[in-house]
């Protein structure tokens, strides 16, 4: 395959519009565009039928690994970096050999009756892109963040989610107030009800509702909830982090459809 043009200056526009995404969680709201680095996240989007609008791939790899080269020719353009300005785009100890230049989706309304997890106010990417994954996995559809929520669709998050972004509707940057649009029941854990989790009458579909890493769920957002339940936590510990109490509810929700 004939080689690709290459990148050399650093002021390549859109060399500083990734360095922008990669140094501003929230700068692919202002560009339009999300990088996605490697090719983990590459082929995930391939898997879910997306498209991007250009790859990039590091000098040697393009000569190292053919694999890479099929993988970029999905995209439609592709454009070669030597391999120090490839490593200054990157925000990896060992900086990934492809990337993927994808047009930002836009933030769609509220699905009133899809299954949902609702995240209120968690801050930490890694939480969130752990939860995005669980989401993902269990049979959720979409996950709404509200308003001081981590930003979806930074690289944190998305490294975190391993490309469960893909397979999901995401809905970013809303009051508590959207939550009306939700036809289906408001769930979420709390340590003061009587109610366990895996006793519990779990509604399907339903909305998880998951909180603030140290605060949890605001309480006008609690007093929303058809049903507030508790996990059992025999060995004592006072809570669980919150990515692992979405994978421990979301699954109790997916285990019951399943021996139904």
């Amino acid at each position: 395959m004939t080689a690709p043009p290459l990148i050399t200056s650093r002021d390549n526009p859109l060399l500083v519009k990734l360095r922008k995404l990669a140094q501003d969680p929230a700068a692919y709201r202002k560009l339009g565009l999300l990088w996605l680095e490697g090719d983990h996240l590459a082929r995930a989007l391939q898997a879910r039928g997306g498209r991007a609008q250009q790859a990039l791939v590091s000098e040697s790899a393009w000569l190292r690994e053919p694999s890479l080269q099929t993988l970029a020719a999905m995209a439609d353009k592709v454009s070669l970096l030597p391999d120090a300005l490839f490593k200054s785009l990157s925000t990896l100890e060992s900086p990934a050999p492809i990337g993927f230049v994808v047009q930002a989706p836009a933030s769609p309304e509220i699905a009133p009756d899809a299954p949902t997890v609702v995240l209120d106010r968690l801050q930490d990417a890694g939480n969130v892109g752990s939860i995005l994954r669980s989401a993902a996995a269990l049979g959720f559809a979409q996950v709404v963040a509200l308003k001081g929520t981590a930003a979806l669709w930074s690289p944190k998050v998305l490294r975190a989610g391993m490309g469960a972004h893909f397979g999901l509707r995401l809905v970013e940057g809303v009051a508590a107030e959207a939550l009306a649009a939700l036809q289906v029941p408001l769930v979420a854990t709390s340590s003061h009800t009587t109610s366990v989790l895996h006793e519990a009458a779990l509604p399907w579909p339903c909305a998880w509702v998951l909180g603030h890493e140290g605060r949890g769920v605001a309480p006008e957002l609690m007093a929303r909830c058809a049903l507030t339940v508790r996990i059992p936590q025999p060995g004592g510990e006072e809570s669980l982090n919150v990515a692992a109490a979405a994978a421990v509810c979301l699954y109790e929700s997916a285990r019951r459809r399943l021996v139904q």
